[in-house]
């Protein structure tokens, strides 16, 4: 019995990457394997394990990285005061190299022949993405659904994904007004609404603040302890 060639896809659960492992399976006629980094985002993994074995997933994969994203990529980003013009704490950038070396390292693992993302084709993140692949398994293929399909359009994804029945999110039926990417170093939030900058942000948009104007007049003051002590070595 000759085995299907893989593809390991950086796999949120969503909407689109559950769009895209079903385009990947029908177009490459390949294994998808899901891989998940959980790096403190808002994550559901009932809603992850739930959304790939409807389309058929037989690996999938999420992994805690919480520990080695702050240990070997944060501290290392506050010693040197990486801030993107005094303000932006690039939490993003930061922890793209990190999801990317993994994909390869079980790429190898399963001996699978080409790894995918589902960043778009306009945006810093294919970037970061395909530079760490190619760094990190040169022999490896690149897969990107956003630069090759003719998915051109919100309203093609949805038809795509009720012609093939995967789930549709009600507040995913219209184009999203904005997107987010969140873990432990920060949030960002970026297109639509926010592209004009003359707007100001709506106040739905802040995950983690609440603005002056919502604050309570008095003072909140908390103690933070620690558990365990941990040694580290630099």
């Amino acid at each position: 019995m000759i085995s299907k060639k893989k593809i390991v896809l950086a796999y949120s659960g969503g909407l689109d990457t559950s769009i895209i492992l079903k385009w990947l399976q029908e177009n490459y006629k390949a294994e998808v394997i899901s891989y998940t980094a959980d790096i403190g985002q808002k994550i559901n993994k009932k809603k992850i394990l739930k959304n790939a074995k409807i389309l058929g997933v037989k690996k999938i994969i999420i992994e805690d990285l919480k520990n080695l994203f702050v240990k070997d990529y944060v501290f290392p980003m506050l010693r040197g005061h990486a801030i993107y013009e005094g303000v932006y704490l690039l939490g993003t950038s930061i922890a793209r190299p990190l999801i990317a070396k993994r994909q390869i390292q079980i790429a190898k693992k399963f001996k699978a022949y080409a790894v995918s993302h589902g960043s778009t084709g306009k945006g810093n993140d294919q970037v970061r993405f395909e530079l760490c692949y190619h760094y990190f398994g040169p022999k490896i293929k690149i897969i990107t659904p956003w630069r090759i399909w003719k998915l051109n359009s919100r309203t093609d994804l949805i038809k795509y994904a009720k012609k093939n029945n995967i789930p549709i999110p009600k507040n995913k039926k219209g184009a999203p007004p904005f997107s987010i990417d969140d873990n432990l170093y920060h949030t960002s939030t970026e297109g639509n609404v926010l592209e004009n900058p003359k707007n100001v942000p709506p106040e739905f948009i802040f995950q983690r603040t609440t603005s002056p104007e919502k604050a309570p007049n008095k003072a909140s003051y908390i103690t933070i302890g620690f558990k365990k002590r941990r040694s580290y070595n630099y």
